[in-house]
């Protein structure tokens, strides 16, 4: 079996077992910054790690339910997961929560899974061999003005009144797990998905890997793209959105982190 095969049959087996766990009564903790964290995250983190480790057990781990390890940078491939991308909507009935797995070799993703179970939608790809959403191949829109443009993110943001070039009006929705709104992107159903924040690998490879194979832009507010399985599994900030709005985009998001 393949690495995008083990991916897939993981994660639907994950998202299924979170799904049952809701039906049946959640345990809600939180963690450091007041980040909800279920029973379900934890059952599907360890089913993931028993099937992807068993199958891979030279692959390193990493994993937002796990402590991380050090000993992961000396694998040259890694799994990056995700087991509830999206708690808030998972603990408050929406749909858009996903299971989010990729193997990354050396720095960047190789294969990629996004599940989003309540949707019945599942997100893949392979390093060259093109995105698809339920086995069919999907492409980023052509979408070049941000006018009216349609955005993943949250309403509040693109209207606050620090911006130094302010947002035109566009069409704004949320959706919680960041790597389901990447794929949206994907799939052309949004024209891009900012987050002037820093997000962790897990929330980000297997979308990066998926958008970008789907002919995204996909990186930073300084137009760098993501490298994964560094020391810090942390990236300043994300951008994905059409290659025409890229440029539209970072001329107003690269003073981030800058003071001004």
């Amino acid at each position: 079996m393949d690495d995008l095969q083990l991916l897939l049959d993981a994660a639907h087996e994950a998202g299924e077992l979170a799904g049952r766990l809701r039906r049946e009564g959640l345990e809600i903790e939180y963690k450091p910054g007041n980040s909800p964290v279920t029973n379900a995250d934890l059952a599907a983190d360890r089913l993931l790690k028993e099937r992807l480790r068993g199958a891979r057990p030279d692959y390193g781990w990493l994993s937002e339910e796990t402590a991380d390890d050090a000993a992961r940078l000396a694998h040259r491939r890694i799994f990056v997961v995700d087991p509830i991308d999206g708690t808030r909507a998972f603990l408050n009935d929406r749909p858009w929560w996903a299971v989010s797995i990729a193997v990354v070799d050396g720095e960047r993703p190789v294969a990629g899974v996004v599940f989003a179970p309540e949707l019945s939608e599942t997100y893949a790809a392979r390093a060259g061999g093109g995105a698809t959403l339920d086995g069919a191949p999907i492409r980023v829109g052509g979408v070049d003005r941000l006018e009216a443009c349609r955005m993943a993110g949250d309403p509040k943001l693109f209207g606050h009144p620090s911006w130094p070039i302010p947002w035109p009006e566009m069409r704004v929705e949320q959706r919680n797990s960041t790597a389901y709104r990447m794929c949206l992107v994907a799939a052309g159903v949004f024209d891009a998905a900012v987050a002037p924040v820093a997000k962790h690998d897990w929330d980000l490879a297997a979308a990066d890997l998926i958008a970008t194979e789907a002919g995204a832009f996909v990186g930073d507010h300084r137009g760098e793209t993501f490298r994964y399985n560094r020391p810090k599994p942390v990236q300043d900030s994300l951008v994905c959105t059409t290659p025409a709005l890229a440029p539209l985009i970072l001329d107003r998001v690269r003073h981030i982190g800058s003071g001004n």
